[in-house]
C-alpha cells in the first residue's frame, strides 16, 4: 500500500531519467551505449521507452506525493514525467536536446549534495555505472528497469515494484543492502559473447519480492548439458510443419539449433520453420513480418538468477509480437538446475495489461524430455 496520510514525515527523492535507455531493445541492438549505436537504433525505427516507465513509477508513487519532496533532472531527464503525473518538483540542471552520461553523473552528484533520502533512476546497466561514479556508497539508490541489459542487482522487478520498494524504505523501515553493479561489453554482446564485469556496489532498499537478483549463469556440468539436450530433442520432435518458431536467447535454446545443425545467436532472437533456420538475430519488425498470417510459437528460457522470461535481454519479442503469437503458443524451457535456482518466473514486458494477463495464468515449462510443469508467473 502507498501511504496517503499527511501526518507522515516528508521525505526527499532524487529522480533521474535516462531518456534513451532501452531504445535498442526492440530493434535488436542489445543496448544504446554510445552515440553511434543510438543513431543506429533511431535509424531502425527505435522509439523511446524510458518516459513511459518513469511515468508508471511516479503514477504508482502519486498517492504519497504530499509527503514527498521531489528533485528531478531537467526536461526529459525527469522533469517532464514528474509534471505530467502531477508532482511538484525542484529541477536540477538545465534542459538539453541531447543528454549524456556526464549529465546523469552531474545531476546525481548535485542531488547527493542536497541530501536526498533516496535516489531513484530510470535506465539500464550503463546508467547504473554513471550513478555509481557519482554517488558510490554515499546514499541509497534504486533502479527502475528501463534498459536492455539489466544484470545489476540494483533494479526493482518493474516500475510499480520500484515505487512500492521506495515507500517501504522511506516510511516502513525496509533495510538496506549492498547491491552489485554489473555491466557487459556491448560490442562483445552484439557479437554473441557475454563478457560481464563487476564495477562496484551501491546501497539499495531490499525486499526480495520487489527487487531482482543479479544475473547468474547456470553451471555447465555434464548433467546440465544432458538436460539441455533432452529438452531440445523434445522441442524438435514437437515442431510442426509450416509453424514459425521464435526462439529467444540462451544456452538452453541454442541447444535446439545445435541439434538442428543450425548456428543460432546465443544472445539474439532467431526464427525457425520446418526445422531450419530462416532468419538470425532478428528485431521486432523482422519477427512481425515473418509471422504475419502464419501460425507461430515463442520458445524462451528464463534469465538465470532473475527468472524473467520476457523483458530482460529479449525485448525484440515485444508485447505486439506476444499478442500476435498468442499466450497459448508460448513455451518456456528450463533445465532442472536452472529452475531449482529460481524463486519464481517473472515478466516485465512494458505493457502492464499484458503483464497482468500473464500473472492470471500458468505457463508451460519443459524441464526434460517429455517432462513439463505448469508454473504461475509472479
Amino acid at each position: 500500500m502507498i501511504p496517503t496520510e499527511n501526518t507522515l514525515p516528508t521525505k526527499t527523492i532524487g529522480f533521474i531519467v535516462n531518456p534513451v535507455a532501452g531504445m535498442g531493445g526492440a530493434v535488436g541492438l542489445k543496448g544504446t551505449d554510445g552515440k553511434d549505436i543510438l543513431n543506429k537504433a533511431i535509424s531502425l525505427g527505435a522509439k523511446p521507452v524510458a518516459a513511459a516507465r518513469a511515468e508508471a513509477f511516479l503514477f504508482e508513487l502519486s498517492p504519497a506525493k504530499s509527503n514527498i519532496r521531489l528533485l528531478v533532472g531537467a526536461g526529459d531527464m525527469g522533469q517532464n514525467e514528474a509534471e505530467k503525473t502531477g508532482f511538484t518538483c525542484k529541477v536540477v540542471g538545465g534542459k538539453k536536446l541531447e543528454t549524456s552520461s556526464e549529465d546523469t553523473r552531474a545531476i546525481a552528484q548535485e542531488m547527493a549534495g542536497a541530501g536526498v533520502d533516496l535516489l531513484v533512476f530510470c535506465g539500464g546497466d550503463g546508467t547504473t555505472r554513471d550513478i555509481l561514479k557519482a554517488v558510490d556508497m554515499k546514499l541509497p539508490v534504486l533502479g527502475v528497469p528501463t534498459g536492455v541489459k539489466m544484470h545489476s542487482a540494483i533494479f526493482a522487478v518493474n516500475p510499480q515494484a520500484a515505487a512500492r520498494a521506495a515507500v517501504r524504505f522511506l516510511w516502513g523501515g525496509l533495510p538496506l543492502r549492498e547491491a552489485e553493479v554489473m555491466d557487459v561489453d556491448e560490442k562483445a554482446f552484439r557479437e554473441g559473447r557475454l563478457s560481464a564485469e563487476l564495477y562496484g556496489y551501491m546501497l539499495m532498499p531490499y525486499e526480495p519480492h520487489l527487487i531482482q537478483a543479479n544475473k547468474m549463469a547456470t553451471p555447465m556440468t555434464e548433467t546440465e548439458l544432458q538436460n539441455q539436450a533432452a529438452i531440445a530433442i523434445y522441442i524438435i520432435e514437437e515442431m510442426k510443419p509450416e509453424v514459425v518458431y521464435v526462439i529467444g536467447p540462451g544456452t538452453t535454446t541454442r541447444t535446439i539449433a545445435d541439434l538442428l545443425d543450425a548456428k543460432k545467436t546465443l544472445l539474439g532472437v532467431d526464427l525457425f520453420c520446418n526445422k531450419a533456420l530462416i532468419a538470425g538475430d532478428v528485431n521486432e519488425k523482422g519477427i512481425l513480418e515473418a509471422i504475419k498470417g502464419k501460425s507461430a510459437q515463442i520458445v524462451v528460457t528464463p534469465i538465470g538468477g532473475q527468472g524473467f522470461i520476457f523483458g530482460r535481454g529479449n525485448q525484440q519479442i515485444s508485447p505486439k509480437v506476444i499478442r500476435q503469437v498468442g499466450l497459448d503458443n508460448i513455451v518456456v524451457v528450463a533445465s532442472k538446475g536452472k529452475l531449482n535456482r529460481l524463486e519464481s518466473l517473472r515478466v516485465d514486458t512494458g505493457d502492464p495489461e499484458l503483464d497482468r494477463t500473464f500473472r492470471a495464468r500458468k505457463v508451460r515449462v519443459i524441464t526434460d524430455y517429455k517432462v513439463t510443469q505448469e508454473i504461475t508467473i509472479e
